[in-house]
């Protein structure tokens, strides 16, 4: 498709029609006009059901929630503003230590299995659910319920993940996140700490408090992006890793490589595979016209192993660079949590490939079932510690 037809025409039953946009040059081309292609009025492929139970639980917008995710300019500029500080890379390095600890953790965690343990869920999951909930100010005892709400948000086609299947159910779990956050909002407005919680809790825009959908929604958003992406990118590296036992070796020799493997776990699964844009003009996108009001699907997945930018894409190589990849997207809505993202994984695999002398497959890794974001949701895996 890449090759052929790099934005391609596409209508799947039961869903809104779109334009893919399969190369990496012409993702970052619509990605660079982002008051051209907006994210309004919706930035993520649902059902046509989905939409109207969401337009009329909202009043009008086919987004149950209302994040950075799906904002444009001004409001995009202002809601960023407010916890970017946060995310830094300054402002990160207080982290590191409490980082280390958890990461020594999470390796005890895997001896407490005896030798073999399902990676994915009992421990890739772990690690940077308790790293963001901890900025966040969630206590531990409420880990297991985020986690569950979680996978129900963003897994709702897998049988394994959804609580009934039903759009009604997928908004259940959106109310219950919408339940647990505005009691936290009330806690961190009566005693604000010093916690990501208490920001938004306490947050203005122009004077005035930001409304209620808004503020859930952005406790939603850090709440989810903010562990299950890079849970998906800890277990995907490590099958990576499995797979490729050249590249395995070559990193417990070379320690100094993990930023790169880092960055290339992340190209290689790709836990975000898309994102929607909506042209607020006829356009033109990789020489195919664009009518103003159409959607486009910008694939990141397929721009990650796109042959005109990455040498032999299809190789996971722990030494890749360069490695532009666009699983953080790209210009005005670049993820904001990357470099967070970056230090778990970093931390993680230098903890693990110290401690671990023998890691093998002990069984068939499965994916998530989704269409927006996708990992492992079972890696069975033999091990032995030093």
């Amino acid at each position: 498709m890449r090759r052929d037809a790099p934005v391609v025409w596409v209508e799947p039953d039961g869903y809104p029609s779109f334009w893919a946009v399969t190369k990496h040059a012409d993702i970052i081309d619509v990605e660079r006009q982002h008051h051209r292609f907006v994210n309004e009025p919706r930035a993520v492929l649902q059902t046509h059901v989905a939409e109207a139970r969401a337009r009329a639980l909202t009043g009008g917008s086919a987004n149950p929630v209302r994040s950075l995710v799906q904002m444009d300019d001004p409001d995009h500029r202002a809601y960023r503003a407010m916890t970017q500080p946060w995310f830094l890379k300054s402002s990160l390095r207080r982290l590191e230590p409490e980082l280390e600890r958890l990461a020594a953790e999470f390796v005890d965690r895997l001896a407490q299995h005896g030798g073999t343990c399902d990676f994915a869920r009992d421990a890739a999951a772990w690690f940077p659910l308790r790293v963001i909930m901890s900025l966040l100010g969630v206590p531990p005892s409420d880990e297991p319920l985020m986690l569950k709400l979680t996978q129900e948000l963003f897994g709702p086609e897998d049988p394994d993940m959804r609580r009934g299947g039903t759009d009604v159910d997928l908004m259940q779990a959106l109310f219950d996140f919408n339940d647990y956050f505005n009691r936290l909002t009330e806690e961190r407005r009566r005693t604000p700490r010093d916690d990501l919680a208490s920001v938004i809790a306490n947050a203005e825009i122009d004077g005035k408090p930001i409304p209620e959908f808004e503020r859930n929604s952005y406790y939603v958003i850090v709440a989810t992006a903010g562990h299950d992406t890079t849970s998906s990118s800890i277990a995907g590296g490590l099958l990576a890793l499995l797979q490729n036992p050249d590249e395995m070796a070559r990193l417990r020799a070379e320690p100094a490589l993990l930023p790169k493997a880092a960055e290339e776990m992340i190209r290689w699964t790709t836990p975000v595979k898309h994102f929607l844009r909506t042209a607020t003009e006829d356009a033109v996108v990789g020489g195919q016209a664009i009518r103003a009001g159409d959607c486009l699907m910008l694939c990141y997945a397929s721009g990650n192993r796109d042959e005109a930018v990455f040498a032999e894409p299809f190789r996971f190589r722990v030494d890749r660079d360069p490695n532009p990849h666009l699983a953080f997207g790209f210009g005005a809505h670049l993820c904001l949590g990357r470099v967070l993202a970056k230090m778990e994984i970093e931390t993680v695999f230098r903890e693990l490939l110290a401690r671990v002398d023998d890691i093998d497959l002990a069984g068939t890794p499965a994916l998530v079932q989704s269409n927006f974001v996708s990992g492992l949701k079972t890696l069975p895996i033999r091990f032995r510690l030093r």
